[in-house]
């Protein structure tokens, strides 16, 4: 499973930096990576509280993303 999410992360990241050459927005790239990687985890995962964890990364992400929003 670790092998296969990092993979995943590797091709999201080559997708990021050739953004330009694709033509594909790095937001799009991003998210789609992330979306990837949590759902090889969750089916993957052994343990009960795997919402919890999720909840916890998805409320750090949105912070990043409505607090460092602006000019």
């Amino acid at each position: 499973m670790e092998l296969l999410i990092i993979a995943v992360f590797v091709a999201g990241y080559l997708l990021i930096t050739l953004e330009h050459a694709i033509s594909i927005n790095k937001t799009a790239s991003a998210l789609l990576t992330g979306v990837i990687c949590w759902t090889i985890y969750a089916l993957n995962y052994q343990g009960h509280d795997i919402m919890h964890e999720l909840m916890e990364h998805l409320g750090e992400i949105s912070s990043i993303l409505f607090f460092s929003w602006g000019p």
